[in-house]
């Protein structure tokens, strides 16, 4: 399926279609749980796809039965006598390390293939997608473990299910599998596994071949919860719209709806 690929530890690039980035946490012995190698490899491939103008999607997913279980525990128990201030300075670049996929441009999807526990289900909240597949857990036990949420999780769940939900999920700690994330708008939509990977990636290359800038300040707008108040909206929309009429990519997609065929879109 790929053209191209390449390999860091415990994670996994492959470009299955043109503009689409599959991203694969590689460290199915633990659950995919998020390893210093993995942290590292994270942040470089960040990196590389921010400066990639060829970049159109990103799909972030597990590989065996775990989307993510979150940060190693042993790792945070690893010090009990450390001061607050120690374990702040550790915590901070963790968390920033994983959640600079909200640095990426374009479009990005968490195909939650299993569990997404903890600060693997942040991971995903991350992202701007989320589908589930059938079966797939999902949670933020924190409190169970007896520590509170991390990874920026007291802000972005309530901002993708909302406050009742959030305080829900947070103070509970319970798991929810695939269904119930639909219904709670923890997910938008529950593929059956057999067709799993094959249904996002498809998802995702019909997004790559949107109209890139128009995609790019789509998601610039919706960013952070969105605009403060309806005319924030309307400024912005009157600024960003004039923006992609001036573009090449604006004709082309007018035509290619004229002649009834597919846009070519460039970026440009």
């Amino acid at each position: 399926m790929p053209d191209t690929s390449a390999d860091r530890s415990h994670l996994r690039l492959e470009r299955p279609s043109e503009g689409v980035v599959l991203l694969t946490l590689d460290n199915p012995a633990m659950r995919n749980a998020m390893s210093d190698e993995m942290t590292s490899s994270w942040v470089a491939t960040i990196d590389d796809l921010a400066a990639d103008r060829s970049v159109r999607a990103v799909v972030v997913t597990g590989e065996g039965s775990a989307f993510c279980s979150g940060g190693n525990t042993s790792w945070i128990a690893s010090e009990p006598d450390a001061t607050v201030d120690h374990l702040r300075s550790r915590m901070l670049p963790f968390y920033r390390a994983w959640l600079s996929i909200r640095r990426l441009e374009v479009p990005t999807i968490a195909a939650v293939n299993g569990a997404a526990i903890g600060a693997g289900l942040c991971l995903a909240l991350a992202c701007d997608i989320r589908y589930a597949a059938a079966g797939a857990k999902m949670g933020v036990p924190f409190n169970k473990l007896g520590m509170h949420a991390g990874m920026a999780g007291t802000w972005l769940l309530p901002d993708v299910v909302g406050p009742a939900h959030a305080r829900d999920l947070l103070l509970t700690g319970r798991v929810v599998e695939a269904e119930e994330a639909l219904r709670l708008g923890l997910v938008s939509r529950v593929i059956g596994p057999e067709a799993f990977l094959d249904e996002v990636l498809e998802t995702a290359a019909g997004i790559a071949a949107t109209a890139p800038i128009a995609a790019r300040l789509t998601k610039v707008a919706l960013a952070d919860g969105g605009h403060a108040d309806f005319e924030s909206a309307l400024q912005w929309e009157a600024l960003a719209q004039p923006m992609t009429l001036a573009t090449a990519d604006l004709q082309e997609g007018i035509a290619a709806a004229k002649d009834k065929r597919a846009p070519q879109f460039r970026g440009h």
